[in-house]
């Protein structure tokens, strides 16, 4: 048997929990049940309920032939992290399919049973000694059910979290993280005071979590059962259940406005929440959306529809459908990266079953290439301190492509042993790899010229979240970043004296309108800034361009 602390994985939108009132009264104690418990029960729960790994009860399997499910347990899933079980027998894969299909009880999670379920941790405080929250990572070692948090090569601290897979969410003041599990469980994490306060089960099997941009409330968005749990930030309090008939792909806060968005993966709805008076409305479209984000300047919803045959943008506030691609192999858009390049605005995102990844212009919505990269990965990442795209395959290959001519490059981390997902530093100086075995690697390698700085041991290392690079509302900042090194370097320097004033005096003096008036028209506006003549040339710069650079600059404000 290889691998076996892989953790199983059928569908990676389907969590769930051990911890279900009267689930099955007596589970089928035959032969199929006892193969099942020996090599399934680990991941998916003794009585198919899921733990780490997705529930495997009769209602979230019925579409799925026993053919089908012979060749899953038999050869595992595509794009998912389930081994290999072709040592078992025909009679002993039979034997568990049998299992799978007999009937359980409904699954109830109620406002009561969140209440009861708090705990609070009472954890010394403790000083991280954090220099710039920009540059923090947190870091999920999955295998060993623990949490990193690191800032630059360093690591701060380590807690455990049982069933641990990712989704971690900030507050935007730098001071709290919340930490999501399958089973769905939510932990607070302080940075200010470099413990872990508190956790509480929002429900039975957990999709993502979510924050109001007033940091107010939290959402929990829950496939067991199907509901929306909203909390009190602070309190870590349930105050609402909001119940959805349909499976929940995610939601995602606005940062524009008051405003969070949800679809179903199953249903042609999409739901918008006001997360000032917590009322959802729901909106009818075409065809459900199984996977999507939202543009950096929440202007669109770009979403693929079930079965990932086509790709689909729709204006945020009318859901007027605005673009429409046919696709072969099902977007992953939720690890889609983003970039500026020479006045355009991309996306790249791998696709589920296929040994590509595409490349979009957003805002024109066209496809620009399609690039095979040699195997079917999970993530494609890149920043703008990378001249790549920063690609795993499945392999130990890590896949280098060039933004700008889409050339290939290939490295090895580590030869034999599959390379995962890169996150980057805010300030985009390290890259962190995961190196994804049980003896596995979280490597910390300088970006831009790929030196290993740091090899850390660790158990099936996955996701890793940067403070920056995981909030949508800095996404604008870091186009600006590649704005300021096409069209601005040659006067201007961060927080230095250069022939142009730096941007952390610019961003002090300043205000943003004064800023757009400066780079549209400086012949026009030199005056008024008090300068005697103006050496400065006219650039012009859509909207999107100008609140990039403006907010790159107004990052500087207090450095």
């Amino acid at each position: 048997m290889k691998k076996i602390f892989i953790l199983p994985i059928l569908f990676s939108f389907l969590f769930a929990s051990p911890l279900i009132h009267e689930l099955e009264a007596k589970p089928l104690k035959n032969k199929g049940y006892n193969v099942y418990f020996k090599y399934c029960s680990m991941c998916h729960g003794k009585q198919r309920e899921g733990i780490s790994a997705p529930p495997l009860l009769p209602n979230f399997i019925k579409k799925l032939s026993d053919e089908r499910l012979r060749d899953i347990i038999k050869n595992s899933l595509p794009q998912t992290l389930m081994p290999k079980f072709d040592f078992l027998s025909d009679e002993e894969i039979n034997g568990i399919i049998t299992y799978l299909r007999t009937p359980a009880n409904e699954i109830k999670w109620s406002k009561e049973d969140i209440e009861k379920s708090k705990k609070t941790f009472h954890n010394k405080s403790k000083d991280l000694h954090i220099k710039d929250i920009d540059n923090v990572t947190l870091v999920v070692e999955r295998g060993a059910n623990r949490v990193w948090v690191m800032e630059d090569e360093r690591v701060l601290d380590t807690f455990a979290f049982k069933n641990v897979h990712g989704g971690l969410k900030y507050t935007l003041d730098g001071k709290n993280f919340y930490v999501p599990t399958r089973d769905g469980w939510i932990g607070h994490y302080s940075l200010e005071h470099g413990r872990l306060e508190s956790k509480i089960r929002a429900c039975v099997n957990l999709r993502n979590v979510s924050l109001s941009r007033d940091a107010k409330y939290l959402f929990a968005t829950c496939l067991l059962p199907q509901m929306v749990v909203v909390f009190d930030r602070a309190e870590l309090a349930p105050i609402k259940l909001y119940p959805v008939d349909g499976k929940i792909s995610a939601l995602y806060e606005l940062y524009s406005k008051d405003e969070a968005i949800f679809t179903l993966r199953n249903k042609p709805l999409l739901y918008k929440v006001d997360t000032k008076t917590l009322k959802f409305t729901s909106y009818p479209l075409d065809k459900p959306i199984e996977d999507f984000f939202i543009d950096p300047f929440e202007e669109y919803i770009i979403g693929t529809t079930r079965h990932g045959k086509d790709l689909r943008v729709y204006n945020i506030d009318t859901l007027k459908e605005e673009f429409n691609a046919s696709i072969e192999g099902m977007p992953h858009l939720f690890s889609a990266t983003y970039w500026y390049h020479d006045g355009k605005f991309y996306f790249a995102t791998p696709h589920l079953r296929k040994p590509y990844v595409t490349v979009w212009q957003m805002y024109d919505w066209k496809l620009v290439k399609k690039i095979d990269v040699g195997g079917d990965g999970f993530f494609v990442k890149t920043h703008p301190q990378s001249q790549y795209l920063w690609v795993d395959n499945g392999t130990d290959e890590l896949v280098l492509v060039n933004k700008k001519d889409y050339s290939i490059q290939k490295r090895v981390p580590r030869e034999g042993k599959q390379y995962i997902h890169t996150e980057f530093s805010g300030d985009g100086k390290f890259a962190y790899l995961s190196i994804y075995e049980s003896d596995g690697n979280l490597l910390v390698w300088q970006t831009d010229t790929f030196k290993e700085i740091k090899d850390y041991k660790a158990n099936v290392p996955v996701g890793k979240y940067n403070f920056i690079n995981k909030n949508r509302i800095f996404y604008p900042r870091l186009f600006g970043l590649s704005i300021f090194k096409e069209k601005c370097w040659g006067c201007h320097h961060q927080t230095a004296m250069a022939f142009g004033p730096p941007f952390s005096e610019i961003a002090k003096k300043r205000s943003r309108d004064e800023m757009i008036a400066q780079i549209l028209d400086p012949q026009n506006t030199y005056k008024h800034l008090g300068y005697k003549r103006n050496a400065m040339p006219a650039f012009k710069l859509s909207p999107r361009e100008l609140k990039s650079i403006t907010d790159y600059i107004m990052s500087f404000k207090d450095k």
